[in-house]
């Protein structure tokens, strides 16, 4: 299992083109990938209204888990996904 916390430096917290980024990057992954933040967990492979909807501000702490056959590499995707995007 592969986890990292990342803290949204966007002004405009997660809005629509960097959730469709995160969505994007995370869905060719075989692994199971997860996002907890302000109390809820989703799935990253759920969709972009999933993710738009935990209403993540500038600011907020997220915990990203990956646990699967392809988790090394898709922790190296997602993260540098969050750090160009958010």
């Amino acid at each position: 299992m592969q986890e990292f916390t990342y803290t949204i430096k966007d002004k405009d917290g997660v809005h629509a083109r960097p959730a469709g980024a995160i969505i994007k990057a995370a869905t060719p992954f075989k692994s199971n990938i997860y996002l907890e933040a302000n109390g809820r967990k989703i799935a990253l492979k759920g969709g972009i209204f999933a993710l738009m909807g935990l209403g993540i501000k500038q600011g907020t702490e997220v915990f990203i888990t990956i646990e699967g056959s392809d988790e090394i590499e898709a922790f190296n995707t997602i993260k540098q996904a969050f750090e160009d995007n958010l």
